[in-house]
């Protein structure tokens, strides 16, 4: 019961200090008026998406590297990328799963920024970006979408 205790303490205390974030004059005009809650949940958010699509790295390796090198690397070379990825996808998911109330270092929110923040730990921060959205799927043909993220 002492051990439950200490543990929700524990959880408590890293959420209400991870969120109070000290408000800048010259934050970004991206940011300016944003819900301070908002970074750390779309992190949640990121990271559990990460973890739950991270097997869509492969056809999209096999894509990848299929119409870099061809069909035979595609099979052989873009299994073995897109299982590293998958990897990988799911250990940086399950870090900002973890880490979500907090910013880390060296992941600013803003692309070109530094420092800092809340933003992905791997680019592109999201498993399926508009670079690999088969027939539209996921983004809207209407979206503007920027193929950094």
């Amino acid at each position: 019961m002492k051990t439950v205790k200490t543990l929700v303490f524990v959880l408590m205390f890293a959420l209400i200090s991870g969120t109070a974030m000290p408000l800048h004059a010259d934050a970004p005009e991206q940011f300016k008026g944003e819900n301070v809650i908002m970074r750390p949940l779309m992190k949640l958010g990121r990271g559990v998406a990460n973890v739950a699509f991270a097997p869509f790295e492969l056809p999209m390796k096999w894509w990848d590297v299929q119409n870099d090198m061809g069909g035979i690397a595609g099979l052989t070379y873009g299994t073995l990328k897109g299982v590293c990825f998958i990897v990988v996808r799911v250990g940086v998911g399950l870090t900002d799963i973890v880490t979500f109330p907090f910013p880390l270092p060296n992941c600013p929110d803003n692309p070109d920024g530094y420092g800092p923040g809340y933003g992905p730990i791997m680019r592109p921060a999201w498993v399926i970006d508009a670079n690999h959205d088969w027939q539209n799927f996921v983004y809207p043909r209407t979206s503007t979408v920027s193929p950094l993220n």
